[in-house]
């Protein structure tokens, strides 16, 4: 299981988690939820309690992740295989353009 937190300009809007069996949940933070019910992370993940869950990466996040010959340089780089989404949104997120941020969390296996 690998899970990123998801921040919004400065504030921790929630976590991504990508499951054992492939699968991908996204839920906003509590007291994200309660300060910011307006600004959503994306215009098609608008704040709510229920967590969003997806058999793939939610579309919002792959249009953070780099395509062409940056997506080349980036997996060559880090070694990622091209179709491995959550690693190259771990990989190459934590600085995006725009107010959305990726912050890999540890594990406690590791």
């Amino acid at each position: 299981m690998r899970k990123a937190a998801i921040y919004y300009k400065t504030f921790l809007a929630g976590i991504l988690t990508e499951t054992d069996d492939g699968d991908y949940t996204f839920e906003y933070d509590e007291k994200y939820a309660l300060e910011h019910p307006k600004e959503g992370i994306s215009l098609t993940m608008p704040v709510r309690s229920k967590s969003y869950t997806e058999k793939r990466l939610f579309p919002f996040f792959e249009g953070l992740i780099p395509e062409g010959w940056l997506l080349d340089i980036a997996s060559k780089n880090w070694k990622i295989n091209p179709n491995d989404r959550m690693g190259l949104l771990l990989a190459c997120c934590q600085n995006c353009i725009g107010a959305v941020s990726i912050q890999p969390i540890q594990n406690e296996n590791e």
